[in-house]
Formats: C-alpha cells, sequence, structure tokens
C-alpha cells in the first residue's frame, strides 16, 4: 500500500494547496476575470482539463476495470492479498473523480456560458458530462445525474434507463448544435484533442451514440437498434479511420498506467493477454507489452518471451513478479490517451451488423477493418497474414511460481473469419478483438464481457467475496462496483431508493441492467 499511500497524499496536498491558492494567494498583478474574458478564454481555458478528468489512476481504474478486464494485473499482494482484485472491495473512488472533477466544474462552466452568451460553450459541456457520466454508470448503474446540482437534503440518482433515455436525447441537442457550427474555429486554442475541427466532434457524437446503443442491445432492443441506425445514418459520419480517434491529452503527465507499471512496479501483463496473443501469435504483442526479464519463465513458448501475471491471483510478494512482462516501454512516452478510435468503431458496426441494423454494413468486413485499425494503430505489421490464420488458438496458462494460479484456456477462438460460423462464435471473434485493441483503454472492454461473455477470460485464481460485498461464484466474475461509502452515509435516502432500481441488493454480484445474462441473439 505504500504507492497507493503517497498516491492519496499528494492528491490531498494538491487539492488543499489549490484551495488555499483561489483565497489567499490572489495576485492582483494575475489575469482578471476581464483579461479571461478575451477571446472566450474565460469559458474555454478549463476544457482540457475536463477531458484530462474523464479517466483515473490507479485505485478509480487500473485497481479495477483493467483488472477486471484481464488487460493487466497487479503483482502486489496489498491488504494481505484481499482486494478488489480478489472480489473484497478496497478501493472505490471513480464516483468522487468524476462528481468533482467533471460534474461540478461544468456545472459552474455552463452558467459562465450563458452569463456570456456563448451557448456552444455549454454544449461542448454537457457532451463532456455525458463522456463522463457514460462511465460512471457502468460502474454502479444508478448514479446521480439529471436532478445533479439541485438544492435538495437527499440528492435522487436516476434509474439506468432513464438516464440512458435521457444521453439519447442529449445527444440529438449536441448533434444538432454541433452540426449547425461545423465551421465554427472558436474552439481550436481551447481542443487538445481535435485542435478546434468540429467535424470530428460530430463523428464523436455519433460513434458515442452507437456505443450507448450497442451496450443497450440486449436489454433494449428497439431503443438500441432505432439509436445505432440513427449514428450509423447521420450525414456526418463516424470515427473510421485512426486520424479522427478521439485521444485525451496528458498535459505533460506521464501516462497513468506507466508510472504505475514502471515507477511503482504495480502493475503487469494480464496472464489472459499471455494466454490469447501468443497463443493467436498476434503482432501487436510487442507494442503492447514488454518481453519478461527473466527467460525461464517462458519454456513453454521461448519464441514469445512474455509472461503475465493472473489477475485475482495467489501472491507472496511483488518482487516475485517485478520479472513479469510489464506494458511496452513505448507508453513511457505517450502524450495522450484512447477514448474512442476508429477500431472501436468497426467492432460496434460488426455487432451491430449481426444484430441486422441498417447501415451497419457487412460484419466480416467491419471486423476485419477493426483489426486492420488496430495494428495500424499500435504499429503492428503482419496483419494480413494474421487475419487469415485459421489455426492459432489461445493457450494454457502456466504461472511457474504458484500452480494455483495456472489455468486451462476457456476459448478455442481462432482469427480468420468464416461466414459459416453461428452469430455466438462471430461475435465472440468480434468482442476478442475489440478486447485485444482496447488495452490501456479497458473499460468498454469489461462492459463488453460483463453484456455478452466474450472474450472467455479466466476466472480468479483467489476469491474472496463475501456477504459483506457480495458473493461471486467460482466459475463467474464480478458484475458491478458498490455505492460509494460516501453516498451510503451521506446520501442515505437516494441509496436506499438506487438499490430498489437495481433489481437486487447493492453488491457486486448484482447484474448492472444491461447485463441481463441472457443469451446474446
Amino acid at each position: 500500500m505504500k504507492n497507493i499511500s503517497i498516491f492519496l497524499i499528494i492528491i490531498c496536498l494538491s487539492i488543499s494547496c489549490t484551495k488555499k491558492f483561489v483565497t489567499e494567494n490572489q495576485n492582483p498583478n494575475n489575469i482578471s476575470n476581464e483579461m479571461l474574458q478575451q477571446d472566450y478564454n474565460l469559458v474555454g481555458s478549463s476544457f482540457s482539463g475536463l477531458l484530462y478528468n474523464l479517466c483515473g489512476s490507479q485505485i478509480d481504474e487500473n485497481l479495477v476495470q483493467d483488472c477486471y478486464a484481464r488487460h493487466l494485473a497487479c503483482p502486489e499482494p496489498y491488504i494481505g492479498g484481499v482486494n478488489n482484485t480478489t472480489y473484497y472491495i478496497t478501493w472505490n473512488s471513480y464516483w468522487d473523480d468524476i462528481y468533482g472533477g467533471v460534474m461540478a466544474p461544468t456545472k459552474k462552466l455552463i452558467q459562465l456560458s450563458k452569463e456570456n452568451n456563448l451557448p456552444l460553450y455549454a454544449t461542448w459541456a454537457k457532451f463532456i458530462r455525458i463522456l463522463a457520466m457514460s462511465k460512471l454508470t457502468t460502474f454502479h448503474g444508478p448514479v446521480i445525474y439529471s436532478k445533479y446540482g439541485t438544492a435538495v437534503s437527499s440528492v435522487p440518482y436516476d434509474k439506468e434507463s432513464d438516464l440512458y433515455n435521457l444521453f439519447f436525447l442529449q445527444l440529438d441537442t449536441i448533434q444538432t448544435e454541433f452540426t449547425a457550427n461545423k465551421d465554427y474555429k472558436a474552439f481550436a486554442r481551447f481542443d487538445p484533442s481535435y485542435k478546434g475541427d468540429m467535424t470530428k466532434w460530430i463523428k464523436l457524437v455519433n460513434s458515442m451514440r452507437l456505443r450507448l446503443a450497442i451496450r443497450l442491445s440486449k436489454v433494449a432492443p428497439a431503443i438500441a437498434k432505432t439509436q445505432g441506425e440513427k449514428a450509423l445514418a447521420d450525414p456526418g459520419g463516424l470515427i473510421v479511420s485512426n486520424g479522427d480517434n478521439f485521444r485525451i491529452s496528458l498535459l505533460g503527465n506521464i501516462l497513468p498506467i506507466a508510472m504505475i507499471c514502471f515507477e511503482w512496479d504495480d502493475t503487469s501483463m494480464d496472464a489472459a493477454m499471455e494466454s490469447f496473443l501468443v497463443g493467436l501469435k498476434d503482432g501487436r504483442i510487442g507494442q503492447l507489452f514488454s518481453p519478461a526479464a527473466d527467460n525461464t519463465l517462458y519454456p513453454e513458448h521461448p519464441d514469445y518471451p512474455y509472461k503475465g501475471v493472473r489477475s485475482g491471483a495467489f501472491l507472496a510478494t511483488k518482487d516475485q513478479r517485478v520479472p513479469y512482462s510489464k506494458i511496452a516501454e513505448s507508453f513511457k512516452t505517450v502524450t495522450s490517451r484512447r477514448y474512442m478510435t476508429a477500431a472501436e468503431v468497426h467492432f460496434l458496426k460488426a455487432e451491430a451488423s449481426l444484430r441486422g441494423w441498417n447501415g451497419a454494413g457487412d460484419a466480416k468486413t467491419n471486423y476485419e477493418n477493426g483489426v486492420k485499425s488496430s495494428f495500424e494503430d499500435w504499429g503492428a505489421t503482419g496483419v494480413d497474414a494474421y487475419l487469415a490464420n485459421s489455426t492459432n488458438k489461445p493457450i494454457d496458462y502456466i504461472d511457474p511460481l504458484e500452480v494455483r494460479n495456472s489455468f486451462k484456456t476457456r476459448s478455442s477462438i481462432t482469427v480468420a473469419w468464416n461466414e459459416a460460423d453461428g452469430k455466438e462464435l462471430k461475435l465472440e471473434k468480434i468482442l476478442t478483438q475489440k478486447w485485444i485493441d482496447g488495452v490501456s483503454n479497458s473499460l468498454e472492454a469489461w462492459v463488453d464481457f460483463r453484456r455478452t461473455g466474450y472474450p472467455k477470460l479466466p476466472y480468479n485464481a483467489r476469491n474472496d467475496s463475501n456477504v459483506e460485498w457480495g458473493i461471486i461464484a467460482s466459475d463467474d466474475f464480478i458484475k458491478r462496483m458498490p455505492f460509494t461509502n460516501g453516498e451510503r452515509s451521506g446520501n442515505a435516502k437516494a441509496v436506499a431508493e438506487a438499490t430498489t432500481y437495481l433489481g437486487g441488493p447493492d453488491k457486486i454480484s448484482t447484474r448492472l441492467w444491461w447485463d441481463t445474462g441472457g443469451p446474446n441473439f
């Protein structure tokens, strides 16, 4: 816990210092509000920070979604090995990040935009809220959204069905306003992602609509189809080339997982990644992960010098697994992080095609375009041979230090598309490739896995779930994060009502609305 403790202290100090700066360190020579109003700085200057706050770091992201999606694993046996990764909830802070880092500042920003007659900035802020809250709801389910900022003692939550309907309605307005102002240039100086190119923001709005529609495709198929087809048909288009990828600037900071991995030794390649990437002879492996530092760790595949750590593992000391594979060295120098890419959109279209949505195109073409876009985006080669391979399959995992962490692969997937395959196998192929592409942007992979069961990932080796947080069967997976303790104590009435929306207790074993547990087709 040393690194986490230091991390939390730094955050607390930075927050404290920021608050004191506002009240105690004002300098009459600093920029005034009047000066900030010039060139729209008053409303525009905070947008790069809002975008940055969409993403988390260690305790809110890496020790949750990265591990649950089986992209990255924690080699450190925090709290005696009993923690989030073994299904005993220890850290649960993304809620505070989103409300403190996005919802609160956008509330002020929307008001400033109205006061200064700059409505498009309010629209931009509202879209960033959807980007944020559509992530937060995948952790907890019901969240505070439509009633956020109301002056009541107990702020009510939105049930998930209402929340998504509101997202879609707001996307309608946002798309209308962005499209009417597609030649607007004033965002440029405040927009590190698209440099003020409104045509790219329009593509992102459509792509977000498609993402959310696919998310609801099992629980609300009619709504999903309507919204998905609206996204597919919009003349503004979708993100289908890597030049349009939505990336969030790190604002000069190191990528959080690079800090966690290289400076703290607290995250590693997941064993599931080893199983799939080595087994499929995937050309992206070297772009995603570094070879293991000890060449005795992988005798079963000496030509692929990688060794992952199993999420939810039996661990003794961190030092034992420091030699296992880290993320690729290139992650140290990236200047932005991925939020939505062309590869993801091609895979969304491929699934939409399987579901019979108009305008989705051909599933095979979308699937292969997704893989090609992913290889291009990650700088990997050999995509044509990879797509033609119909023999290589995921391999079993062997942990040379602890036999209880070894596992037999649950997947027999290959890469090559076969029109004769049934829809389930085709969907498994699509989502396996989407999962591989999603490394460093793992939330949607965790969503897809809960929603469909694909890819077929390994269960926890160590399972410390219990009645306090919810019991997860040995052949099952965590479903959600519980409501935060701060909300449980400070907004208890609303949490109790929100729990009724879940259709089950406020436990990690209760499925979210879109996670039906039923058949995919």
